[in-house]
């Protein structure tokens, strides 16, 4: 086998481990992997505001004002007013939220980062390289992307017959 093959071997391989995490959360907690962040994110902090979580994540605003909607429509979180500002909305977990990080499989990206941050300097900047070339070789360097190991959109939208809901 060539060194080609071998590469794109390897390219399927995260891919489909990523893929392979996604349907286990949503088997197990009805949820994708970009909510359980937003949960984790909220039970880190106790509370969290949008714009925290947004910031948190690396996306836009817009994109975390959905992801929270079908998080309280789920009934895995609440949107309250601040005591000290009233113009600020604090995202709070609910007993379900909770109990739906506490269930969720260990995330395939804190693998990735324990594994990674266990590196030596030069190992991660090597691997870091290599990537980011990867990810221009593919014309992916442009695409907005956060740091979370997750296929697709990051608001993705499922057919009304599946459960999947983004």
């Amino acid at each position: 086998m060539d060194r080609t093959d071998t590469s794109l071997i390897a390219l399927r391989r995260i891919l489909r481990a990523t893929e392979l995490y996604g349907r286990t959360l949503a088997q197990t907690a009805g949820l994708t992997p970009v909510q359980i962040r937003v949960l984790q994110i909220v039970m880190t902090h106790g509370s969290a505001t949008p714009t925290q979580i947004s910031s948190q994540m690396g996306v836009s605003p817009a994109t975390i004002s959905t992801l929270l909607d079908r998080l309280a429509a789920k009934q895995m979180i609440e949107r309250q007013r601040s005591d000290r500002d009233r113009r600020q909305t604090n995202i709070v977990l609910t007993q379900k939220g909770s109990d739906a990080v506490k269930g969720a499989p260990d995330p395939l990206q804190q693998k990735y980062v324990t594994e990674f941050e266990a590196l030596a300097d030069w190992e991660q900047a090597m691997i870091v390289a290599a990537l980011e070339r990867v990810a221009a070789m593919l014309n992916a360097s442009a695409i907005d992307a956060s740091p979370l190991l997750d296929l697709g959109e990051i608001h993705r939208v499922y057919p009304p017959d599946e459960n999947n809901d983004t």
